[in-house]
């Protein structure tokens, strides 16, 4: 029985394996074509893909750039620093083997010293009758101080000499922008005679309310035009007597002063650049 089962699958699988299964077989799907529209499309979110990916590359490659300047500003920063330390070393070496040297201290008091401003090589100054900052140069070598300015007209006034000015001012020079063109007026206190290799001549001379720090008082100003100098004020010698001591080694000690239309005092530090030629 069981030999004849196993010839009759035999004969089932010998049938199966010549004749095959028969299996349906659907037909794919073409791919679908695309219309104008859509492909004008899908070319626009190419371009808007590879536009991001530059645009992230760019900002990329920027904050790379920004990073590795503040790297070699702190390079040097570094560099400078350790120059400094190899100096001071120096110097504590030469130090512990010089001999000592003795020295007599003086009191502010015993020099005379004790009531008097320190003010530096240059200072910032305001003009109350003007309302206005300026740059000023401390010169001690100057008898009289002196102010810029243009277009200086004589008149009279209830008998008396005046002057009508406009301050003389340079593109550079700091100063309430509103005041550059504005006329001063002022009675004339005195003339000072000027030797010139062209000849000789005189300066009209004003008093008018100045302040430097701490200081509030009236000084007299010749009147001439400075712009071919790089301080629109000079401060000489009647002014600094008694009130001031000025340390060359310093600039700019005291607080610019504030005034209406003006920058704040804080913000005066981007204005203070040197300039260290020569003038009177």
């Amino acid at each position: 029985m069981s030999r004849r089962l196993l010839s009759i699958g035999a004969l089932s699988l010998g049938l199966l394996l010549t004749t095959g299964c028969a299996m349906p077989i659907e037909p794919s799907e073409p791919d679908p074509v695309l219309g104008p529209d859509e492909f004008a499309l899908r070319i626009d979110r190419l371009e808007s893909d590879l536009a991001a990916r530059c645009d992230l590359k760019l900002s990329s490659l920027t904050e790379n750039a920004r990073l590795q300047h503040t790297l070699v500003a702190d390079v040097r920063e570094v560099g400078s620093l350790l120059r400094h330390l190899r100096a001071d070393v120096e110097r504590l070496e030469l130090a512990e083997t010089a001999p000592p040297v003795i020295t007599q201290e003086c009191t502010a008091d015993e020099l005379g010293l004790a009531n008097k401003a320190v003010v530096g090589r240059s200072e910032w100054i305001g003009l109350q009758d003007v309302g206005t900052y300026l740059k000023a140069r401390i010169d001690s070598g100057a008898n009289t101080s002196s102010l810029s300015a243009s277009e200086i007209t004589r008149f009279e006034r209830d008998g008396a000499n005046w002057v009508r000015f406009k301050l003389g001012l340079t593109d550079d020079d700091v100063v309430v922008d509103s005041v550059r063109d504005e006329w001063i007026e002022a009675p004339v206190e005195r003339r000072v005679r000027i030797l010139q290799a062209s000849g000789e001549g005189s300066r009209p001379v004003v008093s008018l309310m100045m302040t430097l720090g701490p200081i509030r008082e009236l000084v007299e100003f010749t009147l001439n035009d400075r712009t071919h100098l790089n301080y629109p004020v000079l401060l000489g010698r009647r002014f600094l007597m008694d009130i001031t001591v000025i340390d060359v080694a310093e600039t700019y000690l005291h607080e610019r002063p504030e005034f209406p239309g003006g920058r704040p005092a804080d913000e005066a530090e981007v204005d203070e650049n040197e300039r260290e030629d020569e003038e009177s």
